[in-house]
């Protein structure tokens, strides 16, 4: 086992109405490969296999995931996917796309 994550997120970016790929966000609980520390947000590549029965998740890159707990799902658009590798959660790109326009400038 690589990484363990939880408050998990599977996220579908779109570009348009066209699908991309999937990825994984969370926080990380604990990390074999030393990455990513204990609380961090984690961003993965492109999702390439999901194993639900053993909540498995494996990513172009080759690394593997092991979520914990009820994940959710999530889009967001190939725009704001930056903001995601950020550290900025799927409900947050959310509430910053429904803010009025010019608001955070």
């Amino acid at each position: 086992m690589n990484t363990i994550v939880k408050n998990w997120h599977i996220v579908s970016v779109f570009d348009g109405e066209e699908l991309i790929g999937k990825v994984l966000w969370g926080t990380c609980v604990d990390d074999m490969t030393y990455r990513f520390a204990t609380g961090d947000y984690i961003s993965t590549s492109k999702i390439v296999e999901i194993s639900p029965n053993t909540q498995l998740i494996k990513t172009a890159s080759g690394s593997l995931y092991q979520v914990i707990g009820e994940g959710k799902k999530a889009e967001v658009q190939m725009r704001d996917f930056q903001l995601l590798r950020h550290g900025f959660s799927p409900e947050q790109i959310t509430q910053l796309n429904l803010a009025p326009n010019g608001f955070f400038h």
